[in-house]
């Protein structure tokens, strides 16, 4: 009799443990599903998924409010994303919020990111749709690492067989650079530049004590004297005329003051 009712104990302990892990567990996927508590629904439309699934979570400013709900294929770039939110974050989220599709981390499961407006004041409805943006796929990163790596490798090639050259002495950049002769011709045509330039000035000092055109060159001179002359008496003026303005208005103030001084 002893023997039956401590199996009966062990049985009715085991069971017991058993129903409040259950409970436990109902309670937790409940309150990650949003089965408890007030809540609403909002949907939004994406071209792509990505993988997102049914029950993976719904993120605004950071923090999990919600689950998705329900994915639906409308045709081949369209498909609807309906998500239950905490009644609690409606006022936080206005008609012009947008959503978007990220991942919880590099590997990490799909999270659908709720971006909030700035513009709109208006809260969101229950059952109201709000925009998206298509996020960026891995493939589209991984092909444009892939290209910019093929493009390093064509420059480094490219920087390869410019260095062979230069060392071979092929190409005209290596001749100019390796042939001593080219490089004197190089040095002498930059030489006879500067000559040039050295004898253009000074047949221009030349030109200017010529006869002929020293009349030129000393009415010019003579012109730009004269503009000089014309800017500064013009500035001497303003001057002028800014300090019989000053001395007129102390004049007036005076005159202002001594009358308010009559009055009293």
């Amino acid at each position: 009799m002893d023997k039956q009712s401590g199996y009966t104990w062990k049985l009715g302990m085991f069971v017991t443990i058993g129903l409040l892990l259950f409970i436990t567990a109902i309670y937790f996927i409940g309150k990650q599903r949003n089965l408890f508590g007030s809540t609403f629904r909002i949907t939004s439309n994406f071209k792509t998924v990505s993988g997102l699934e049914i029950g993976n979570n719904v993120r605004f400013s950071g923090i999990n409010v919600g689950t998705i709900e329900e994915i639906t294929l409308i045709n081949d770039s369209s498909v609807v994303v309906g998500m239950v939110l905490k009644d609690e974050v409606r006022k936080f989220i206005k008609t012009d919020a947008r959503a978007t599709i990220g991942s919880d981390g590099l590997m990490g499961d799909k999270v659908l990111t709720i971006i909030p407006g700035v513009k709109s004041k208006v809260m969101i409805k229950n059952n109201e749709k709000i925009a998206s943006i298509d996020g960026i796929e891995m493939n589209d990163i991984m092909k444009s690492v892939k290209k910019s790596v093929d493009n390093a490798g064509i420059i480094t090639e490219e920087l390869a067989i410019f260095s062979h050259s230069m060392n071979n002495g092929n190409g005209a950049l290596a001749r100019l650079v390796r042939d001593e002769g080219m490089a004197n011709s190089v040095s002498k045509t930059l030489n006879n530049l500067e000559s040039g330039t050295k004898g253009f000035s000074e047949n221009m000092e030349a030109a200017k004590s010529n006869f002929l055109l020293k009349g030129y060159y000393k009415k010019k001179q003579k012109k730009a004297e004269e503009k000089k002359e014309a800017v500064k008496d013009k500035k001497e003026e303003q001057e002028e005329a800014a300090k019989e303005k000053a001395e007129k208005e102390k004049e007036e103030a005076a005159k202002k003051a001594e009358a308010d001084k009559n009055k009293k």
